[in-house]
């Protein structure tokens, strides 16, 4: 079946080869124009959400997927909430734990610290505090025997290191004979964990939750529950849940509400980057404009000439629309193209530009990760490409109405 002769006169103008090369010359510069930007977007779009999936992944690292906890800080007797928790089929695993402040003292040294009372074998379960640690093991922490995990950023301000003995100090004191006197305990540093965000590698330790409740007087209560749900997405359905079958007075909260400003951040910085990089694509986009205003101004008597001989306005339309649809499609398509191809590898690029030029793009010891993350979402590269079409699309009207309206007589007053 023959192609329509306005789709094959387009063509030709893109891949014109005649004396007057500036045609395709402009052609291939809008191209490389829209690929460009639409690469760029995709690239841009993709590192942000890797930076969102970095940051869920250290932050679900430190903190469960949902929390359970009492009114007053205090849980008394879990066991009736514990047993309603793991009769819910959608949590996987169920963790007590004791929350506290106080001031950690070594040599000169002193620093706030919250203090987290866990069970390492459960706490493993529902967070994952033990693929962070550097130096010792979760389950060093033993009951009875007083020791205490800190964070990396906590250990150096303190410089204290695996096996020094740390005084904890808290603001509850006992009363003596000679008045009231803070109460102090010493641990023995067991470990030292890095999850790579400073908020939680300078202000927070472990402790084994007995320790913990003796620490604070606690008996046999805890402050609450933590539990790992299947699904990171439902969690705050699920713990609702609980809540409601467990039937009593408690306070609930998920991995989105204690962590809602970072994620909120990174929503609002991909949205900008979006509008300032769509509209990088637009500029691209309308080069059509200035492209096809040129090729209609130098086809002026092809223009002529088909309308002498018959062709229709709607013809001399379809045909500048045609070609500046080609620049738009396979501009996007390439851009699409290089763009996923960046993305993927963008890790392995870095490295290289890395090692090349000896230079560091992310400074460990400035950014909580030092690698540039990249999670390519097909989503985004749809919408991206869908985008670009449409504004390439659009760029064409302008140009191919002006080439429609061209009178032959005007167009041939001069050759």
């Amino acid at each position: 079946m023959s192609k329509p002769f306005e789709y094959w006169i387009g063509s030709r103008y893109v891949r014109s080869r005649s004396n007057n090369s500036f045609v395709s010359l402009i052609s291939a510069i809008s191209m490389l124009g829209i690929a460009i930007a639409v690469m760029v977007l995709i690239v841009v779009m993709s590192v942000v959400n890797g930076f969102e999936r970095e940051l869920k992944d250290r932050l679900l690292a430190m903190t469960a997927h949902a929390s359970i906890e009492g009114t007053e800080g205090i849980l008394p007797g879990p066991q009736k909430l514990i047993a309603t928790a793991k009769r819910n089929d959608r949590v996987k695993a169920v963790a007590p734990f004791v929350d506290g402040k106080g001031l950690l003292i070594f040599g000169k040294a002193i620093s706030g610290v919250e203090l987290h009372g866990v069970d390492p074998e459960l706490e493993s379960a529902v967070s994952g505090i033990s693929s962070v640690m550097q130096d010792g093991a979760l389950t060093d922490l033993a009951p009875g025997e007083f020791k205490i995990v800190l964070g990396i950023e906590l250990a150096q301000a303190l410089n204290a290191t695996v096996g020094d003995k740390v005084t904890v100090t808290l603001a509850e004191g006992r009363v003596t004979p000679a008045g009231v006197m803070p109460r102090t305990k010493r641990f023995t540093v067991s470990g030292i964990y890095r999850v790579g965000m400073y908020e939680f590698d300078r202000r927070l330790a472990y402790i084994n939750i007995a320790d913990a409740q003796k620490l604070y007087r606690m008996q046999n209560a805890i402050s609450g529950i933590r539990l790992a749900v299947d699904d990171v997405y439902q969690a705050p359905a699920i713990v609702r849940e609980v809540a409601l079958e467990n039937g009593e007075l408690v306070l609930i909260s998920d991995w989105t509400r204690l962590h809602v400003n970072f994620f909120r951040s990174i929503q609002i910085t991909k949205s900008i980057l979006f509008v300032i990089l769509l509209m990088v694509v637009a500029v691209a986009a309308f080069n059509i404009v200035s492209t096809l205003v040129m090729v209609v101004k130098d086809k002026q008597s092809d223009i002529a000439i088909l309308r002498t001989i018959g062709a229709h306005p709607r013809s001399i339309l379809k045909i500048f629309i045609t070609q500046g649809s080609i620049v738009g499609i396979v501009g996007t398509l390439a851009g699409v193209a290089l763009g996923i191809l960046l993305a993927l590898n963008l890790e392995s690029v870095i490295a290289f530009l890395e090692s090349a030029f000896g230079i560091k793009f992310l400074a460990a010891d400035v950014y909580f990760i030092s690698d540039l993350p990249s999670d390519l979402h097909y989503g985004d590269v749809a919408f991206i490409a869908v985008i670009a079409l449409v504004l390439a699309l659009l760029s064409t009207i302008y140009p191919a109405t002006v080439a429609a309206n061209t009178a032959p007589a005007e167009a041939l007053r001069y050759d």
